[in-house]
């Protein structure tokens, strides 16, 4: 067991942020199952900025603390961006207390995002689950969907979106999608790269770039966020006030938008 004490931290805000898809409330218990990087973490809130992490402390240095980035200061981003004096981003920033962005496996991510498309976030759970139960926790590497046809896909909900996640998977199988070279892109070099495969458009790139790469100047435009550029800032929104960070902004953007038509 290792006790986090961090003000800038919900594991319950996080879950349902839209970064991440493994990551649920185990039922009757207060604790949180997080599935990531091959392995299980349960997490358990405990009161004033507390948690217990059900891990060793190496396990908590070597994978955990760099996961939910825990060595940046989301306390001084949100001072910055509440000093441009903009009320819905002030009230975007409270209501999005202890949102992270996480550190998550390149690959999980390019999987889970190229499922997001046109879809709504309990369907794209749901279909990483049944993706991911023949494995157990681990999240099947792309040399095992290779192996996969377009009806296999099809069969657990993947719709148009199987020849998509198809061709990826093989590509990387392949080397043609090279995750380490990606991953040592510029963020501008890393939506080309991405954008070359079919499948994957500017939205699902920029998604891979922040959640799966941590480029934090990226920001992902879908229907929610042109709704709330379109119906705050008529239709404007410069992301380089923000330079360096602008992908946080947007997290708490999307949260607060979302919470608010729930």
């Amino acid at each position: 067991m290792t006790e986090i004490k961090n003000y800038d931290f919900s594991i319950e805000q996080i879950a349902n942020s839209g970064q991440c898809f493994r990551m649920n409330k185990l039922k009757s218990k207060n604790i949180w199952q997080v599935v990531a990087l091959g392995k299980t973490l349960n997490i358990r809130p405990m009161g004033k900025n507390t948690y217990l992490f059900f891990c060793s402390s190496e396990e908590y240095q070597n994978i955990w603390k760099d996961y939910f980035d825990f060595e940046r200061d989301y306390g001084e981003i949100k001072k910055l961006i509440l000093k441009i004096g903009d009320p819905y981003l002030n009230d975007a920033v409270e209501h999005g207390f202890g949102l992270r962005i996480l550190r998550q496996d390149p690959w999980e991510v390019t999987v889970s995002f190229i499922i997001s498309q046109r879809n709504n976030i309990p369907r794209i759970r749901n279909t990483i689950e049944k993706l991911c139960m023949p494995y157990g926790k681990v999240f099947p590497a792309p040399q095992v969907l290779a192996k996969y046809t377009e009806e296999d896909f099809r069969a657990i909900g993947l719709g148009y979106r199987a020849k998509y996640l198809l061709n990826v998977a093989r590509a990387v199988d392949s080397g043609e999608f090279d995750v380490k070279y990606l991953k040592a892109l510029s963020y501008a070099d890393a939506i080309k790269y991405l954008k070359r495969f079919n499948g994957i458009g500017d939205k699902v790139a920029n998604c891979i770039a922040l959640y799966g790469l941590h480029k934090l100047e990226a920001f992902p435009m879908d229907v929610w966020m042109r709704r709330i550029i379109g119906e705050q800032y008529g239709g404007n929104f410069d992301t380089k006030r923000f330079p360096g960070y602008a992908g946080i902004v947007q997290q708490y953007m999307f949260f607060y938008e979302r919470s608010l038509k729930k």
